[in-house]
């Protein structure tokens, strides 16, 4: 088939995998369309983790009457098909019990697990297989999933809030609203989409946060914090709830992770999320949390927010490295720039 339309029907696949995003970590974002004769049969995406897989949709989506052209058809999947027994079967071996006998792939799965033994099953089945199309956009949707498996660490994104000065917060240190409500909005629903969030003690003393997300919908983020002596009073609401504490004391009346404080912090940090299969983090302050991630180069995305709040001195906000600028909107006034590290 014509290049152009294998980028088209691709782009389908991109589009049905996104739908499932916040709902299936750990396990990637797929979609996969079946088409027949340039007609889109049937469509599909892994909708929820533990459940069926976007090929299984796909296939399970074709109506009656043209069942009988599954086998005569060609199938689009964003990422290579599963080939290993986890909470469903192997998606490859539902293809070859198709019959299905072409199969185009945006990218190959580098999970261990997987990383290319679906595309071994297929063609020992005797089934053509393509491969490589739209391969970046088909990476970059699950750049979450592949730094995971491929750094062994979550995916990082750094998020701030500043003045049109350049500072996030007054003189005397005090919260001060900077974003409007539909910036809060969008910056909840980010929330949604990652498995997890991080604060340090001072953000969680000045704010007492709840980091949840309230003003969108879905699963709240799993809470961590950095805290070395446990000084956060136990009235405030990082103590209820499914939270982490990063620290050198011990607690029983809570999950605590021992850290040593004499060593660099972050890495260790990094090293148990990963032990426990969370894939992303979003970094919510502060200042010298968010700083320590910068010169450590431990980031992958910045999200930063320049509201209409005026105050010309305070606390100067972090300083990106190696940033490049790869968007840029405005919601309402509120000017949102996102940037990616670049090395």
């Amino acid at each position: 088939m014509d290049s152009t339309f294998d980028e088209f029907f691709m782009q389908r696949c991109l589009q049905l995998a996104k739908l499932g995003a916040g709902h299936v970590a750990p396990n990637p974002m797929v979609g996969a369309v079946l088409v027949y004769r340039g007609r889109i049969i049937g469509e599909g995406y892994h909708r929820q983790y533990g459940f069926a897989h976007a090929e299984v949709n796909c296939v399970n989506s074709v109506k009656e009457e043209d069942k009988p052209l599954i086998a005569v058809s060609t199938i689009y999947v964003s990422l290579e098909p599963c080939a290993h027994h986890g909470k469903t079967p192997p998606c490859a071996n539902l293809i070859v019990a198709q019959g299905i006998k072409e199969v185009v792939i945006g990218c190959v799965d580098t999970f261990s697990k997987v990383s290319g033994k679906g595309i071994e099953i297929l063609k020992n089945a005797g089934i053509q297989v393509r491969t490589g199309i739209l391969e970046k956009e088909c990476r970059e949707l699950n750049s979450r999933f592949f730094t995971f498996h491929e750094q062994k660490r979550p995916y990082i994104i750094l998020k701030w809030a500043q003045s049109p000065a350049g500072f996030i917060a007054p003189p005397d240190g005090k919260p001060v609203r900077i974003s409007n409500a539909f910036t809060d909005r969008l910056v909840h629903r980010w929330r949604s989409e990652e498995m997890s969030i991080l604060v340090g003690t001072s953000t969680a003393l000045t704010d007492n946060p709840r980091l949840n997300n309230r003003l969108w919908t879905g699963k709240d983020p799993i809470r961590l914090v950095i805290d070395r002596t446990l000084k956060i009073p136990r009235n405030y609401h990082l103590w209820k709830g499914n939270t982490l504490f990063f620290t050198e004391a011990k607690d029983d009346q809570k999950e605590t992770v021992q850290v040593d404080f004499q060593q660099p912090v972050l890495p260790q940090i990094m090293q148990h999320l990963h032990e426990r299969s969370i894939q992303s983090v979003l970094v919510e302050g502060g200042a010298n949390t968010l700083q320590q991630f910068i010169d450590a180069g431990l980031w992958d995305e910045a999200r930063i927010i320049t509201g209409r709040t005026q105050f010309p001195e305070g606390l100067p906000a972090p300083v990106l490295q190696n940033a490049l600028l790869t968007n840029e909107t405005d919601l309402e006034g509120d000017r949102i720039m996102y940037y990616r590290k670049t090395s």
